[in-house]
């Protein structure tokens, strides 16, 4: 088994990049109030990345010294084909050079992949859920059914798979389950991650500051019911996690607003139009799609573009809630990025 390419990616604050989240569609069965407006317009099919374009691209990035490799969208086994992709670029798990594949997903389709992820070399997922309460899930995800999610986690871990459940902090909606989810979690083998919500995407009536609940007051309030011991958990991603004493379990938190998180940062998105964004809260962006379709049988052309934007990754986002107002808000919505 070969070993993984040696890093060729560092940005200019002697980060070096090795983990790259690619959005495969902006598509989505839900459309959480959080993510994105009910009635959105997609984008046209042809603005898209090809299975094979998405394939040689991330190919590149493996090839640069990327060694994980998040699946995200929208929701991105709603994608046509999507297995496709997972089969192909599973070849990279076989040579060693990409030590995750994995994905995000809602869990809504996961009940008709899991085994074929599973088969595929995908040993851990990340599956979004805000709340165990059928309305308010409903109410959340304007179009999601919870027992579809439920029985797709379900399906997920009699595969084989690994599962951490992502949640969206959100005041006033999920704050009276805070004990409740942890213990549910707690009793399937779940960890859990806690995420601020970020302001990413116009969202009509909804007010990102009327939904922002501090991770901090959060962990204070798990501090009431279990003793926290931190631990030193690197999954590649932004979290800080800690273990519940009584239960074992883990809890991650991952705090844009109250606790800025961009000193480590390792990563790079890229969106299913094939826009690099080097920073999750920043507008700076590298067309790599017009890179590929200009340059279909040589990558140095690619390799170079990917470079020049590594050069460019700025130190951090600007998210502030501080204040009562918004600061850093991004006009494009999460589910274009690639939650």
């Amino acid at each position: 088994m070969a070993s993984s390419p040696t890093p060729n990616l560092i940005d200019p604050f002697g980060r070096t990049i090795t983990y790259l989240r690619v959005s495969v569609t902006d598509r989505c069965d839900f459309r959480c109030v959080y993510c994105m407006s009910e009635n959105m317009t997609f984008l046209p099919k042809k603005d898209l990345l090809t299975l094979e374009e998405l394939d040689r691209l991330c190919s590149t990035f493996i090839g640069q010294g990327v060694t994980k490799l998040r699946i995200t969208g929208g929701e991105p086994l709603v994608r046509r084909g999507v297995m496709t992709f997972f089969k192909s670029i599973s070849r990279h798990l076989e040579s060693g050079a990409l030590k995750e594949l994995t994905l995000t997903t809602n869990g809504s389709q996961l009940k008709k992949f899991a085994r074929d992820l599973a088969s595929f070399g995908v040993r851990r997922i990340n599956v979004s859920l805000d709340t165990l309460n059928e309305e308010k899930f409903a109410k959340i995800t304007r179009w999601g059914r919870l027992p579809q999610v439920l029985d797709g986690i379900d399906a997920a871990l009699s595969a084989g798979i690994d599962i951490k459940i992502n949640t969206v902090a959100i005041k006033g909606e999920n704050e009276d389950e805070l004990e409740d989810f942890v213990r549910w979690c707690g009793d399937r083998g779940l960890s859990q991650t806690f995420i601020e919500v970020m302001p990413m995407g116009e969202m009509g009536e909804e007010n990102r500051l009327d939904q922002f609940w501090s991770l901090k007051d959060l962990r204070a309030r798990l501090a009431q019911t279990w003793r926290l011991k931190e631990i030193a958990l690197t999954t590649g991603g932004p979290a800080n996690y800690v273990e519940l004493a009584e239960t074992g379990q883990k809890i991650g938190f991952i705090t844009p607003l109250s606790h800025n998180f961009c000193e480590s940062c390792n990563r790079v998105r890229v969106t299913c139009t094939g826009h690099l964004f080097q920073c999750l809260g920043q507008e700076i962006e590298t067309d790599l799609r017009q890179v590929l379709r200009d340059n279909p049988d040589d990558d140095t052309a690619l390799i170079s573009a990917i470079k020049a934007a590594i050069d460019k990754k700025p130190r951090g986002h600007d998210f502030d809630y501080s204040r009562q107002k918004i600061a850093g808000e991004m006009s494009r919505h999460m589910s274009h990025t690639g939650g």
